[in-house]
């Protein structure tokens, strides 16, 4: 989506607030702000976190449900066994199930779905725990059991998010654009460029339970005017909104502000597979000449807390790594002067969409330039960066990016993944914590794998975002916490 081509000054935002808001929604009815369009809606294919905002838990269900809380719970699943190894899942699956095109789910969907991901044809941003699957067997049509190759402790979590969405075979790969699952609702138009409109399915085994009969997805990328739909009413939610409006909207009686705590971090990625920045003194000069706190209030107007490394506190096992690479000009020019850089060195700083990002970046730049580091912006959309920077030629030396997956140390084992990080003590270490059921003893190695990416500086961690949630008075059942990026419509209720 294009930026707006105006601005919205201080004093005509403060006049919408008293403006008198557009009527509210059908109390059957809500109408939900984002920022990013997703860029299809097959949550097993394709990288994109704003596919699951719209999918998760709406069209798409999973053998288990992630609650706001990071607890699991049944939901395709109503009840498993795990073996003492960690290795066998067995789960009993819902009766009675079926997906908006009438297939019925069943065991042999489950062993498709999930062969589906970990084979050689996948592009599930979580393959890795599919093709981890020794074996996926129906034993009856509501019973199958999972056999890992290796102990997995979080197993149970990932059989929650959108990678491990069900899919029905014959519907699987037209997904994208036509999307079937069992869930409680289904697609009812796409406007490109402006809004997705969801509707109850018709088919769902619990309708009664659904209050949110209509719910429709507006696409809104540019801070000012994200601010200025909230309070003029156009939406009646926002999830992860600016946080620049954060005082506008708690000062307003017509609209409730939640402050959420994430598992995301913030980064400013560093492509290691690119000279200098293969150098770890030059990758720990750029995390020195950051003052995340400056960040914090550049790019998360002030939301957020400092990270040091791919880890944030409130998850178990959580270590405090800034001190690994503090804030330190000096020590960071002398750092490039030993890696032997000439300075001025020029470096791409890739910036996708999000405020967060671009906002960021104008900091970045501007604590980058005392250390002699001249960082050339390219402001690219959503697409480009998945196709240029994540995948595809990996065509950068920086970028800035919010990682919203909870357990996701994986990627640093990934030699492709996109920043270029190989380290074969790290990837002992991640295979140690895997196999590891006492959970003291993997905080402890949890503990360990934070602060060999810190010394490593594999990136340059900036923060724990802190989202800003706001919505009209009378709508419940909005996410307090968000372990993962979904807006749960089954939830929600007007009153």
């Amino acid at each position: 989506m294009k930026r707006r081509d105006f601005a919205l000054t201080l004093p005509a935002l403060a006049a919408l607030a008293h403006a008198p808001a557009f009527a509210q929604s059908r109390k059957d009815a809500v109408v939900m702000g984002m920022t990013l369009e997703p860029p299809g809606l097959d949550p097993t294919a394709a990288a994109a976190s704003a596919i699951a905002e719209v999918t998760q838990y709406n069209i798409f269900e999973t053998l288990t449900k992630i609650n706001a809380d990071g607890s699991v719970t049944p939901l395709l699943a109503e009840r498993w066994e795990v073996s003492p190894d960690l290795k066998t899942y067995t789960f009993h699956l819902r009766r009675g199930v079926k997906f908006s095109n009438g297939e019925p789910f069943n065991a042999a969907t489950v062993k498709y779905a999930f062969e589906r991901a970990g084979g050689e044809k996948s592009t599930n941003k979580d393959k890795r725990t599919f093709a981890a699957m020794e074996s996926v067997r129906p034993i009856d049509d509501h019973t199958v059991v999972i056999i890992n190759k290796e102990p997995d402790p979080d197993f149970l979590f990932y059989m929650g998010q959108a990678t491990a969405s069900m899919v029905e075979p014959k519907s699987a790969d037209s997904n994208a654009t036509k999307p079937v699952g069992t869930g409680p609702y289904v697609l009812d138009n796409w406007s490109k460029g402006s809004s997705i409109v969801l509707k109850a399915s018709p088919s769902y085994r619990s309708p009664g339970a659904i209050k949110i009969k209509r719910a429709t997805f507006r696409f809104i990328s540019d801070p000012a005017a994200q601010v200025a739909a909230v309070l003029s009413g156009d939406v009646d939610a926002f999830v992860r909104v600016t946080p620049r409006g954060a005082a506008q909207f708690k000062a307003n009686p017509r609209l409730q502000t939640i402050t959420s705590g994430s598992r995301a971090k913030t980064v400013l990625a560093i492509n290691n597979a690119r000279k200098p920045l293969n150098d770890v003194r030059v990758r720990r000069a750029i995390s020195m000449a950051i003052d995340r706190k400056a960040v914090i209030a550049g790019a998360g107007d002030g939301f957020g807390v400092p990270i040091g490394s791919h880890y944030v506190p409130g998850a178990a096992g959580y270590i405090d790594t800034t001190g690994v690479n503090p804030y330190d000009i000096e020590k960071a020019k002398a750092l490039l002067k030993e890696a032997g850089v000439t300075t001025p060195l020029e470096l791409t700083l890739v910036l996708p969409p999000p405020p967060y990002a671009r906002q960021g970046g104008e900091v970045i730049v501007a604590q980058l330039a005392k250390i002699g580091i001249v960082a050339k912006v390219q402001n690219v959309e959503w697409a480009q960066w998945l196709a240029n920077t994540y995948g595809g030629p990996k065509n950068y030396d920086l970028t800035i990016i919010s990682h919203v997956e909870p357990f996701d140390l994986a990627n640093f084992t990934k030699a492709d993944y996109y920043w270029g990080y190989n380290n074969p003590k790290f990837n002992a270490l991640y295979d140690k914590i895997k196999t590891t059921p006492n959970v003291a003893e993997r905080n402890k190695l949890l503990g360990e794998a934070q602060k060999m990416l810190a010394d490593d500086a594999v990136l340059a961690w900036l923060y724990q975002p802190q989202w800003v949630t706001v919505a009209k008075r009378g709508m419940n059942g909005l996410w307090k916490d968000m372990p993962i990026f979904v807006n749960d419509l089954a939830a929600l209720s007007w009153t």
